[in-house]
C-alpha cells in the first residue's frame, strides 16, 4: 500500500498528532477545533464545535459540562463522531468511536490549567439551558468568585470525555478532486487496525 509521506505512521494517533502539530503553525484560529456529533434519544443528530484537548496513545479527549445537551447524549449512547478540518493544510481527520468519561486526575489537571474566569464560568453556566440574560450569568460568575476565591474546585458536573475510535479516516486534498483517503478501522477496541485506501 502506498501509504507514505503525510500518511505514514504506525498508529492513527501518531499521524493525528503530527497533522495537528502542523496545523498549529498554519491555521489562523483554533487548530484543535472539532465538529463533534452525537444523537438525541430519538436518533436526531446534533453537531457543535468543541476544542480537542489531548491526543492520548489510544484516544482523543475533550472537556465539557456533563449536564449539557452533548453530555447527556454522549452518556446515553456511549458513541460519538467528530471531524478536524484544516483549510490551511487542505486536510481533515474523521473519527467515529466509543465514549467514556474522564472524571479523574486528568480532568482536575486540565481544569486547574484554565483561567480563573473560565473555571468560575464552568460553575456558573447551566449549559444548554435557557438563560434570562447575560447580566444574570455575569452576576453568577462574580458571586462564585466571592464564594470560591482564586482556587475554585472542579465542578462535579464538569469534566472530560474520551473518544476511543473504531474508525479514523485521514483525507488530503488532491488535484482535480482526486483526493487521498486512508481509513483505519476495527470491529472492537481490542482488535488490530485494518487500513484501506478509499476512493476520493
Amino acid at each position: 500500500m502506498d501509504r507514505t509521506g503525510i500518511f505514514a505512521g504506525d498508529s492513527p494517533f501518531e499521524i493525528a498528532r503530527r497533522w495537528l502539530g502542523e496545523a498549529e503553525v498554519s491555521e489562523v484560529n483554533d487548530p484543535n477545533a472539532i465538529a463533534l456529533a452525537s444523537v438525541d434519544a430519538d436518533g436526531l443528530p446534533n453537531v457543535r464545535m468543541v476544542l480537542l484537548k489531548d491526543i492520548e496513545p489510544a484516544a482523543f479527549v475533550f472537556y465539557t459540562n456533563y449536564g449539557s445537551a452533548k453530555g447527556q447524549e454522549l452518556d446515553a449512547s456511549g458513541k460519538a463522531a467528530f471531524v478536524l478540518h484544516w483549510k490551511s493544510l487542505r486536510r481533515q481527520i474523521r473519527v467515529r468511536g466509543l465514549v467514556t468519561r474522564e472524571d479523574g486526575e486528568a480532568a482536575d489537571l486540565y481544569y486547574q490549567s484554565r483561567s480563573l474566569t473560565s473555571r468560575l464560568g464552568a460553575w456558573a453556566s447551566e449549559q444548554s439551558r435557557p438563560l434570562a440574560s447575560r447580566g444574570k450569568l455575569m452576576a453568577d460568575v462574580a458571586a462564585l468568585g466571592v464564594k470560591f476565591g482564586t482556587n475554585p474546585p472542579r465542578p462535579p458536573f464538569w469534566g472530560g470525555y474520551r473518544v476511543t475510535p473504531l474508525e479514523v479516516e485521514f483525507w488530503a486534498d488532491g488535484a482535480y478532486r482526486l483526493h487521498d483517503r486512508f481509513r483505519w478501522s476495527r470491529q472492537a477496541i481490542e482488535n488490530e487496525w485494518n487500513i484501506k485506501r478509499l476512493n476520493p
